[in-house]
């Protein structure tokens, strides 16, 4: 079977503009998630468009693209690949969201409401939709191989992985994968406040004073390659392998989780069984951590019916704020470098530990090869990804 490897990071987060950056200040447990207008958020500092985007696109788009065309653009630098320098339909985008050009639509909507409908432009048709990110990235580096856009809300991130690896599989070499998000201009946040989950004192997941998520802004993009491929080209690192994959829905309501983890559970077995892995196998999980008390102990529910056994459980989200369908796919950026390292990153946020779980408070050395990410949409989406530590002897034995 073709096993689909990361050979490229890209970030751009409340934690930082880079992997790197990212990384550090994830082990640092530094929280970065301010108040403004009332609003707890997570946003991203010092992100101009101005030099990471063509002058040309930034009227264009909105700010969830602009971002996402530059962790895109990280992400090939990292893995020293040139989509021009290949056949065009050897490379796919495959991105996630779950919110759309937000920041966009609030100026266009505020332009109709005090100017009427001449003064809204052309652009919001293009700029607000889902798809936006994966137009514009495969336009930019002149992709032709299948594009998608996964919207599942906080499980987008996971599903574009699982996407990756179904393109790969089916013929064509390498995926940009991952996603980003921009939901925090004022109606975007007005929306969210209807859920009834944001929290007015702070993103804590597993907490037992945890009472709710704080929005945030940015996420991941990420170079999924097939393993033979990129050992060919002399691919200049492998974070890891994308090893098994799989997601299931709730099909409770449209607004409340199920009662039960049943799905949830399910999820992470099949993702597990996909990569031919035991649960004793797995050296730590990257929970979905969603921070309200109901939605947590059903995760933690479903991480002890699979696991029987205190693996170590990981949320550094709680440092940056919940991403939606960006949030997954820095989830993953965050444990692939944990792979890489052996550090497993504390639990963002957290003051006291609740649900009977071994909740990771510091950061902690961990020689694992095999993790667990899971990821939540609202709505009742259920995703888990194991990646799985790259071995060279590997590569030769798949090619």
């Amino acid at each position: 079977m073709t096993r689909a490897v990361v050979t490229g990071i890209g970030v751009v987060a409340p934690s930082g503009l880079s992997a790197e950056e990212h990384w550090r200040s994830t082990l640092a447990g530094e929280v970065r998630v301010d108040s403004r207008d009332g609003t707890l958020a997570g946003r991203v500092a010092g992100f101009q468009a101005e030099g990471a985007v063509d002058p040309r696109l930034i009227i264009q788009t909105d700010k969830w693209t602009w971002m996402s065309l530059a962790a895109t653009r990280q992400a090939l630098d990292d893995a020293k690949y040139d989509p021009a320098a290949h056949d065009p339909y050897a490379t796919s985008v495959v991105l996630a969201s779950g919110s759309g050009g937000n920041e966009f639509g609030q100026r266009e909507i505020q332009a109709l409401w005090s100017q009427g409908r001449r003064a809204v432009t052309a652009y919001q048709s293009i700029a607000w939709f889902y798809a936006a990110s994966v137009g514009q990235t495969s336009i930019l580096h002149g992709t032709k191989g299948p594009n998608q856009v996964l919207v599942s809300e906080g499980a987008g991130g996971l599903d574009s992985l699982g996407a990756a690896r179904r393109v790969i599989r089916r013929g064509t070499p390498t995926v940009i994968a991952g996603g980003t998000e921009a939901p925090l201009s004022p109606y975007a946040i007005v929306c969210q406040r209807t859920s009834g989950l944001l929290s007015q004192r702070g993103y804590r997941p597993f907490d037992a004073d945890a009472d709710g998520w704080v929005p945030g802004e940015g996420g991941a993009v990420l170079v999924v390659e097939d393993a033979t491929t990129a050992s060919v080209r002399g691919a200049r690192q492998i974070y890891g392998e994308i090893a098994g994959y799989a997601a299931t829905h709730d099909a409770y309501h449209p607004d409340r989780p199920a009662p039960d983890s049943a799905q949830l559970e399910r999820a992470m077995r099949k993702a597990l069984a996909d990569a031919g892995v035991t649960p004793d196998e797995v050296g730590f999980v990257m929970a979905d951590g969603a921070g309200t008390p109901a939605l947590d102990a059903l995760e933690a529910r479903a991480i002890r019916a699979v696991f029987g056994r205190p693996v170590p459980v990981s949320a550094p989200q709680g440092f940056v704020g919940r991403l939606c369908s960006g949030g997954a796919a820095l989830t993953v950026a965050t444990a692939l470098l944990a792979l890489r390292d052996g550090v497993v990153p504390a639990v963002g946020n957290l003051a006291r530990p609740g649900h009977d779980l071994d909740l990771v408070r510091e950061p902690r050395r961990l020689d694992a090869d095999v993790v667990l990410v899971n990821a939540r949409g609202f709505g009742g989406f259920n995703s888990s990804v194991v990646l799985r530590r790259h071995r060279e002897e590997g590569l030769r034995d798949a090619g």
